[in-house]
């Protein structure tokens, strides 16, 4: 768990669930992974799996202890619709963030999984639902996105490997743009960036450039075309949470 988190697009993370597997190019040099690893060294009990999938019952409830409400990355370190994260468990998780005010933004690679089960969870209007596209391969993902319950629909285009091309953004609520970071990171050309920004100009939707990547993400920062793009989805959390 952490509060005040260092992704620039959330406040917290919440992590119940643990470790993942690689199912697309995007997964090449996953931060978390190298994060889980370094942790489970360390000898933090919850990684001391390392990187294999783990539920964590006894963080479920965390949530439940916050005050005040805040944006909620949800499994960080994981993907809540891996395909051995258990029905039973993903819906204890949906009973939580049903049960709180917090923002919760769910990031899942598994579309198949999450279009598959959507019918089956109860999405409060605090639920926010995205998938990761990180090439043109994998836009098929967007539109099983559109297929789910969640009142907000997001994107995340990151890592970014190629010119994606064109995208239909119908009922997509918001779109965030970044670079690979870390060691062996693939770069990302500025034209690809651009594209995707003047397409979420053109559609409406508010666009978010999250980094430009690199070895060290910090000095080649996130301005793009000198400025900061920080737009966020009209659903604004004072209006979800009332």
């Amino acid at each position: 768990m952490a509060v005040n988190s260092g992704i620039e697009w959330t406040q917290s993370t919440w992590n119940p669930v643990t470790g993942c597997s690689e199912i697309s190019p995007g997964c090449r040099n996953c931060y978390a992974k190298r994060m889980a690893l370094r942790l489970k060294a360390m000898g933090l009990p919850a990684y001391r799996n390392g990187f294999c999938l783990t539920c964590h019952p006894n963080m479920l409830n965390v949530p439940l202890r916050w005050k005040k409400p805040q944006l909620v990355f949800v499994n960080s370190m994981s993907d809540l619709f891996h395909a051995k994260v258990p029905m039973d468990f993903i819906s204890r998780v949906f009973d939580v963030m049903n049960r709180t005010s917090h923002i919760y933004q769910i990031l899942t690679k598994r579309a198949e999984r999450l279009a598959e089960l959507s019918n089956s969870l109860f999405w409060a209007k605090n639920i926010w639902a995205g998938v990761t596209v990180e090439a043109s391969d994998y836009k098929y993902r967007i539109d099983l996105l559109r297929q789910t319950n969640a009142s907000v629909k997001f994107l995340s285009l990151e890592p970014l490997l190629e010119d994606i091309g064109d995208l239909d953004l119908t009922d997509i609520d918001w779109v965030i743009v970044g670079g690979e970071s870390g060691p062996g990171a693939r770069p990302m050309e500025a034209d690809w960036v651009r594209n995707i920004r003047e397409q979420c100009v053109e559609q409406n939707v508010p666009f978010f450039f999250k980094q430009w990547g690199g070895f060290n993400k910090k000095k080649k920062g996130r301005t793009l075309d000198g400025r900061i793009w920080d737009e966020t989805p009209r659903k604004t959390a004072e209006e979800l949470c009332v």
